[in-house]
């Protein structure tokens, strides 16, 4: 078979501690890369572009931060969408004010205020966990909710970004006349480095803390682990990484500023690309964006593919009824999510013909 580890042989610890240690995974991924960087942009059109790609991007992201906090970390959050909408109203604030600043560093800045955000509402992790710590979280989302619509600094900012266009290398990347290719390049640019910089972060001594939190808190305290800086890191990692989706989310692909894009269902939907995807993996948040944007647009299409004459109205009624029955099915299924099962079938693939 293809997929084999066998005569692969490591002589350092260098090659054997790589994120991709089996020559076929690298092959993989570098072909996964073309695809994303040269063949989606040289032949996908503008509605694959900007409706489908960019959206399952600065989703895939908002899914990375969560998975951060509650796949690695233990530490169940629904307050994404108030963190990422932290990140957009900063981002659209920063652009106002500060016209010549450069769009890269606006994304950047917002994911570090919604990180300072994410410090706040996580400091009563220390003292309460599993369902009072989601609904403390679910405290934040409503008050962050209420901020922005409510005050009127904040109001204020509901309006169409296309008074703040932002260039990339000459490219303008943002409003109504960017070109979807430069929305896409800028989401994929971020996307790749923020999963790159959370794979190897998941790896290294923080991810290993984060694991202890999560499989004992008790026991990592006694070995040595301070549970309130190891908590309070992943909060603000996972804002940051919530805050820089939420400000691509404004500029790429809603170019109007409305803090209640942000509710609670926006929560929701990234908590369920994690469940669904795999807590604890970050492919598992790709796979689990990609199922949560491609399935309600595959069901939408579906009845006119098919020829039946069904209005609008029961489509909708019957897309959220088949998506819920789809999410069951996965966690019944494999609860550990689409990323346990591509691992399953990579293991039986490495151990073929004698598969255990």
């Amino acid at each position: 078979m293809l997929y084999r580890e066998a005569g692969q042989f490591k002589t350092n610890y260098v090659a054997d501690q790589a994120i991709f240690p089996i020559r076929q995974d690298r092959i993989g991924m570098a072909i996964v890369l073309l695809f994303a960087w040269v063949i989606i942009p040289a032949f996908g059109s503008d509605y694959f572009l900007e409706i489908i790609m960019i959206n399952f991007l600065f989703f895939s992201l908002a899914a990375i931060g969560l998975n951060i906090l509650t796949g690695y970390t233990g530490l169940i959050s629904l307050g994404t969408g108030g963190f990422m909408a932290v990140g957009a109203v900063a981002s659209y604030k920063l652009a106002v004010i500060f016209p010549d600043l450069s769009i890269i560093l606006v994304f950047l800045i917002s994911g570090l205020i919604a990180a300072a955000v994410g410090i706040v509402f996580g400091l009563p992790s220390l003292r309460i966990k599993g369902f009072y710590l989601a609904v403390a979280t679910l405290a934040a989302q409503f008050f962050l909710d209420w901020l922005f619509l409510r005050v009127d600094w904040f109001t204020n900012s509901s309006t169409a970004i296309e008074g703040v266009p932002k260039t990339v290398f000459g490219y303008l990347v943002t409003g109504p006349n960017a070109e979807p290719f430069a929305k896409y390049y800028v989401a994929l640019a971020f996307v790749s480095v923020f999963a790159l910089l959370a794979k190897n972060l998941v790896r290294s001594a923080i991810g290993r803390a984060w694991m202890a939190i999560r499989d004992m808190d008790i026991a990592a305290e006694i070995i040595g682990i301070r549970p309130l800086p190891t908590k309070l890191l992943a909060f603000a990692i996972s804002a940051f990484y919530s805050g820089v989706a939420g400000s691509l989310m404004l500029f790429l692909f809603y170019d109007s500023a409305e803090p209640d894009l942000f509710d609670i269902n926006l929560s929701f939907k990234v908590l369920f690309m994690v469940i669904i995807g795999g807590l604890g993996s970050i492919a598992g948040s790709f796979m689990g964006a990609a199922f949560i944007v491609m399935i309600p647009i595959i069901l939408t299409n579906a009845p006119d593919l098919l020829g039946l004459p069904i209005s609008s109205d029961l489509a909708k009624h019957l897309e959220f009824m088949i998506f819920g029955a789809l999410i069951v099915f996965f966690l019944i299924v494999e609860p550990n999510g689409l990323a346990r099962l591509w691992q399953i079938a990579k293991e039986k693939l490495r151990l073929w013909p004698f598969p255990y």
